[in-house]
C-alpha cells in the first residue's frame, strides 16, 4: 500500500499489507504516518469506510472516495439519485458540472463530473449520518474514443468537498496518476514484478528501496528518461552524488 503525493509525483510513504488481508487494515496504517492537513485525500473503493474518512477528517484534510459496487445501499442510493436529478434538469439543487477533453496519440477522452451538494440529497441517502462532514455526492462519466472504437464507464463518489465540480474532477485524473507515474515505472524501469525476493522483509525493504529511488531520480531535473538517469547513476559517482545530496 503507497502514498503517492500527485501534485508532486513522489512517493510519500508505503505500509505493508499483511498476509491474508486487504488494504483496509493497512489504509489507517499509512494514514497515521502522515501529515495530510490541508490535502485531497483520493483512495480506491476498498477504502469507501466510515472509520477511514473519519480518520482523514481528524487529520484536518478532505476525502474523496470512491463507492464500492457492494456498499450496501451507498452507491444504489446515489446513482438513484442523480437519475431523478437529470430528470429534473437538477432544477432548484446545489450542483455543479464540469467537464473536460483531452487528446493523447489517436485517442480522445471526455469526462464529466456532476456535483450535488444539496441537504435534501443526502436525507434520501440511507445511512448518510455515518459520513462524516458528508458535502458532496458525485458522479463521473468517462467516455474514451480511439478510431471507432468508443467505450464508456460510470463512478460514483463522496467527498467531504464542496460542490466544485472542476477541481473534484481533477482529482479523480490525478488519482489514478499512480498507475502510470509509479506502478508502471516500478514493473518497467525497475522489474518489481520479475523479483524473486521474497524471504522475511527483504520484499518490504527492497520496496521501500525502490520508491526512494524513483523519487530520487524524478526530483532530477534533467532530461533523460528513468531508466537513463538510473544507468547513469550506477556508471557515474558524481551524478549519483548529485541525486543523493538532493535529500
Amino acid at each position: 500500500m503507497s502514498a503517492w503525493a500527485s501534485a508532486n509525483g513522489i512517493v510519500l510513504g508505503q505500509r505493508k499489507t499483511a498476509e491474508k488481508s486487504n488494504e483496509i487494515t493497512a489504509i489507517p496504517e499509512l494514514l497515521e504516518l502522515l501529515n495530510v492537513s490541508g490535502c485531497i485525500v483520493t483512495i480506491d473503493a476498498m477504502g469507501c469506510q466510515t472509520k477511514i474518512a473519519q480518520q482523514i477528517r481528524d487529520r484536518k484534510a478532505d476525502y474523496l472516495l470512491r463507492v464500492k459496487d457492494n456498499q450496501s445501499h451507498l452507491k444504489e442510493d446515489i446513482a438513484e439519485w442523480f437519475r431523478y436529478g437529470d430528470e429534473q434538469s437538477f432544477a432548484n439543487m446545489r450542483m455543479d458540472f464540469h467537464r473536460s477533453t483531452h487528446k493523447t496519440s489517436g485517442r480522445i477522452e471526455v469526462r464529466q463530473c456532476w456535483v450535488v451538494s444539496d441537504p435534501i440529497a443526502f436525507e434520501y441517502i440511507r445511512h448518510y449520518e455515518g459520513w462524516p462532514d458528508l458535502h458532496s455526492i458525485i458522479r463521473v462519466q468517462r467516455e474514451r474514443r480511439e478510431g471507432n472504437h468508443i467505450t464508456r464507464d460510470t463512478a460514483y463518489y463522496i467527498s467531504s468537498l464542496t460542490a466544485d465540480a472542476a477541481t473534484i474532477l481533477d482529482a479523480t485524473q490525478h488519482h489514478w496518476a499512480i498507475e502510470n507515474s509509479f506502478h508502471w515505472v516500478l514493473d518497467v524501469t525497475f522489474a518489481e514484478d520479475d523479483s524473486r525476493i521474497r524471504s522475511g522483509e527483504s520484499a518490504e525493504n527492497m520496496a521501500v528501496l525502490r520508491a526512494v529511488a524513483l523519487n530520487l531520480l524524478k526530483h532530477d531535473s534533467s532530461k533523460s528518461s528513468l531508466r537513463q538517469k538510473r544507468f547513469r547513476a550506477a556508471m557515474d559517482n558524481d551524478f549519483l552524488l548529485h541525486l543523493l545530496t538532493q535529500l
